[in-house]
């Protein structure tokens, strides 16, 4: 049973981690296809999640998830039904960040941290693609037609994926060298 100070500590750490987190997602590297690089945003909700479980990781990247949300409303703005505008919610905001909340899910199965994190970042960075790619497959390219000519599944793959993969990799290197410098971050 975690003491107040336990409980004081693990919601500072948290607030502190969303704060870090939003402030480099606003610093994004545009890519040529389109999309954002956002180098290593998502890393501080997998450090909270390996640190206090996935339980807390899910409540922490849903609570990082509708303040992203809250910045990118402008995008809602866009949608020409309620069905699209609560598709645009759910699947680019909601659920494609609160997802990233589970990637602690390893920490106590694996005996290697790095085979742990990279899982974890690989496995929840995919399905927080997942999301993306499925509202530019079905949403953004019927509302704007992409300027290559590609259809739409093999554009959103292009545009979604090339900066999830940087984005993953990218993670899964700064999460391990971050260790090796500060385990304590993650335990």
């Amino acid at each position: 049973m975690e003491n107040r100070n336990q409980k004081t500590s693990r919601l500072v750490f948290s607030a502190i981690m969303i704060a870090i987190g939003t402030v480099l997602s606003l610093l994004k590297i545009d890519f040529v296809m389109g999309g954002g690089l956002t180098v290593c945003a998502m890393l501080p909700l997998v450090m909270v999640s390996f640190r206090y479980g996935t339980k807390w990781g899910i409540f922490t990247a849903f609570v990082f998830s509708v303040l992203q949300c809250l910045l990118g409303l402008d995008n809602v703005q866009y949608a020409t039904s309620v069905g699209m505008a609560i598709a645009i919610i759910l699947l680019d905001y909601i659920v494609a960040y609160t997802v990233i909340g589970f990637s602690g899910i390893f920490r106590k199965k694996a005996k290697n941290f790095n085979i742990a994190v990279i899982s974890g970042i690989a496995i929840t960075f995919f399905a927080r693609f997942l999301c993306h790619f499925a509202t530019g497959w079905a949403i953004w390219d019927a509302l704007w037609p992409n300027e290559f000519g590609m259809i739409a599944p093999v554009y959103s793959l292009c545009y979604n994926g090339s900066y999830m993969l940087a984005e993953a990799i990218i993670s899964s290197v700064v999460a391990v060298i971050l260790f090796k410098k500060k385990p304590e971050f993650f335990q």
